[in-house]
């Protein structure tokens, strides 16, 4: 966790950039490079989709999110990729569950929330 999702990029594009993603995605975030995943959504656009990129994570201080977005949209610009939609989709410790337990509880103290 956290879970980098590209829409509409070729595959072979997308592993040819994973490891710089997940490395300085890593370096900003202090997540460990093991725990980010990176996904390609295969969808059938109906109309004019624009190609996007959703960061599925647990909030963290407005600033990093801002470097998380200048970071990757950096690396896209360098191949070309100038009009890509970055958003986040934040996640709730408390509505997130692993091994059929919440990552935190109102009873209990919170797993590492990484």
């Amino acid at each position: 966790m956290p879970f980098l999702r590209f829409k509409g990029f070729q595959k072979e594009f997308i592993s040819s950039i994973s490891s710089t993603v997940i490395q300085q995605f890593s370096k900003l975030t202090g997540v460990v490079q093991e725990k980010i995943k990176i996904e390609l959504l295969l969808v059938e656009q109906l109309n004019n989709s624009p190609l996007s990129l959703e960061i599925y994570m647990f909030p963290r201080d407005q600033e990093l999110h801002d470097s998380i977005v200048k970071e990757l949209y950096s690396i896209l610009c360098e191949h070309g990729f100038r009009d890509v939609h970055i958003f986040f989709i934040l996640l709730s410790p408390q509505l997130y569950y692993k091994e059929g337990q919440p990552l935190v509880s109102n009873h209990s103290e919170p797993f590492l929330i990484t």
